[in-house]
């Protein structure tokens, strides 16, 4: 199956969310939560995470998690992953108790998408601070692609991994999972760069985002992803595809943010105040832009180019 038809696959079978302009929404992906081991990418991030969630969930926003939340190639054990993070899954299970969370996977969660999987290992967690079992993400589908539907005027948002447009990590992500599994987490110990990886190479990277950007022109579409780690967010005019970045950046995390009608891409990080003590911030990297400007250029020739942005 072509790229195309991997990723149309993935838009005609999304579940659909509908929005406003008093909607409150925030886009993270790859965050790729390990077992607190020495091989857990997000435990140099995990207190920037917290926070950040927690600023959202206190001041009313959405949680879509674009796929690569856990690393599921690297373990194989869901519960040891909860066990290590259980501070960040409590937060995510309050989202989930309002309505405001939503799930996709990515290639290295794509196990999630066998319900049975999900109810088994998904379905609750034992909370620290409490001393006991609660709920986590009871009754819980892990979908591959989201549309989110703008009331006024009608326009429609698709987010989905990205994976698609990497037959790799997608139609033969068995055969990638056991290298990731067996040979490339041992060699990064010595400094070798996981080849299957588009995060951790340029060109493979420079490819995955030519056939998004691709698939995004044929069918006019406002497009999301993840799976590249690298933050993109388009000019008007440019082809519609956006990229949150990942919560596994050496210095900070990015996310896409949807308020009020605009999209903005953001960064989390460790700041200084003037008298030299640190503190959690956020700050704007692009935006915001209103969501009716994109809107509006959907019918009109797109450049070849989107802006990277350096984090």
């Amino acid at each position: 199956m072509s790229v195309s038809k991997r990723l149309s696959k993935a838009y005609i079978s999304s579940q659909t969310v509908t929005f406003d302009e008093n909607s409150r929404i925030v886009i993270m992906s790859d965050c790729h939560r390990g077992n607190g081991s020495w091989g857990d990418n997000f435990s140099n991030n995990q207190n920037l995470y917290f926070a950040a969630l927690y600023y959202y969930y206190q001041n009313g926003y959405t949680y879509i998690e674009v796929g690569d939340g856990d690393e599921l190639w690297e373990n194989r054990a869901m519960n040891d992953i909860i066990g290590a993070h259980s501070d960040a899954f409590w937060l995510m299970s309050l989202l989930y108790k309002d309505n405001r969370f939503y799930m996709l996977y990515g290639n290295h969660d794509i196990i999630k998408k066998d319900q049975r999987y999900a109810q088994t290992n998904c379905h609750e967690f034992f909370c620290d601070s409490l001393n006991s079992t609660q709920p986590l993400f009871p009754n819980i589908k892990f979908n591959e692609g989201l549309i989110l539907r703008f009331r006024s005027p009608e326009f429609q948002i698709f987010l989905t991994h990205g994976h698609q447009a990497d037959p790799l990590n997608d139609t033969y992500w068995r055969l990638s999972r056991f290298l990731v599994r067996y040979l490339w987490k041992p060699l990064e110990l010595i400094g070798v760069k996981d080849p299957t990886s588009a995060a951790k190479n340029n060109e493979k990277k420079n490819s995955v985002e030519k056939k998004l950007m691709e698939w995004s022109k044929k069918n006019n579409q406002l497009i999301i992803c993840g799976h590249t780690h690298r933050p993109v967010f388009p000019k008007i005019g440019e082809p519609l595809y956006f990229n949150d970045g990942s919560c596994v950046h050496p210095r900070c995390i990015t996310a896409i943010e949807i308020k009020y009608g605009t999209i903005s891409l953001v960064k989390w990080a460790m700041m200084t105040k003037p008298d030299r003590t640190l503190y959690v911030g956020r700050e704007i990297l692009e935006g915001p832009v209103k969501l009716s400007a994109y809107y509006n250029m959907t019918n009109q020739p797109a450049k070849s180019a989107s802006v990277h942005k350096a984090i």
